[in-house]
């Protein structure tokens, strides 16, 4: 009995034949990610901007207006609440001001005289400026050299063009998933880092799949056309590709679904780069190819149409 699944293993889809709609809806999303990262800029977290963050419960639902009263009379930064998975959560943010002299036992002595003794406290965090720019700094560092990683191994795995349309399409998704925490508002802490770093690493595994593909075809069909031979490459992977890919989304929305507001908060952003991922592995990796042009050999010439002679 044959195995059920969601791709045949025999498409014949003209994935190279979209490249100008795919290549332009990338473009278009990566100019707009990086245009709203300098305009609207990232909503970061305590992690990244220094500050104090309280996660309380009460038996009583909060009302966040009156708290948000309370905790702005105290005259500290910026106060964000938001709810921890029920009303009787909330989760506090407060940002810590430049000239603020208060320490660290004063500042959070303060909020617990603000809320009152009928609240538990199940976690208290500060971040100083220092810890802050250390986080972003590291952040930053974490992400290239995972991607400068990907692109020398890929190199040498197989030849510089690879190489390099391989990373650009991580670029991609990476700016891509960056966008995400941009026009939707998300927190920007250190879990967003994670989920790009496993946003490039699961769109190289997918990347890598297909250009092994691709190699092997090249060296099976050495008079097909880059074109051809490239969609045969995709369409050879299609059903693997479309596999992982639903197992793991399948995975992310368990947890996003029943993992509690913390998971929510990183599992939405990876299912967010999976999709982006799977779509670059496909549309954009190897069609950069195309344009890189690959060596395929000495004696590698292009079938040509034999047309013969009118008489």
């Amino acid at each position: 009995m044959a195995l059920l699944t969601p791709v045949p293993y025999d498409t014949k889809i003209d994935f190279i034949r979209q490249r100008f709609i795919s290549m332009g809806v990338s473009l278009f999303i990566s100019i707009a990610s990086i245009v709203g990262l300098f305009t609207i800029g990232l909503n970061y977290g305590v992690d990244f901007k220094g500050g104090y963050l309280l996660e309380v419960r009460s038996e009583k639902p909060f009302d966040l207006s009156l708290l948000r009263g309370k905790l702005d009379a105290l005259g500290f930064g910026e106060v964000k609440l938001q709810e921890a998975g029920s009303p009787n959560d909330v989760m506090i943010r407060i940002e810590k001001k430049e000239d603020e002299n208060s320490t660290q036992n004063v500042t959070i002595q303060k909020v617990k005289e603000a809320l009152g003794e009928d609240v538990q406290y199940r976690r208290i965090e500060t971040v100083g400026p220092k810890v802050s720019e250390a986080l972003k700094r590291n952040g930053i560092l974490a992400v290239v050299c995972a991607l400068l990683a990907m692109l020398v191994y890929i190199w040498f795995r197989y030849e510089w063009q690879f190489g390099i349309s391989g990373i650009i399409a991580l670029i991609h998704d990476c700016i891509t998933v960056i966008g995400f925490y941009v026009f939707t508002g998300f927190e920007f802490n250190e879990s967003a880092v994670v989920a790009i770093l496993m946003t490039a690493g699961y769109s190289i595994n997918d990347t890598v799949v297909i250009y092994d593909r691709i190699r092997e075809n090249m060296r099976k069909f050495k008079k097909t056309s880059l074109i051809d031979l490239i969609n045969r490459s995709v369409n050879d992977t299609l059903s693997r590709t479309v596999l992982t890919s639903s197992t793991t989304l399948i995975a992310l929305f368990s947890l996003y679904f029943f993992g509690g507001k913390v998971i929510e908060d990183l599992a939405l952003p990876m299912i967010v780069g999976i999709g982006t991922g799977t779509y670059s592995s496909i549309f954009v990796s190897s069609v950069l190819l195309l344009y890189f042009k690959p060596p395929r050999g000495e004696d590698f010439t292009p079938e040509v149409e034999v047309v013969a002679p009118a008489r």
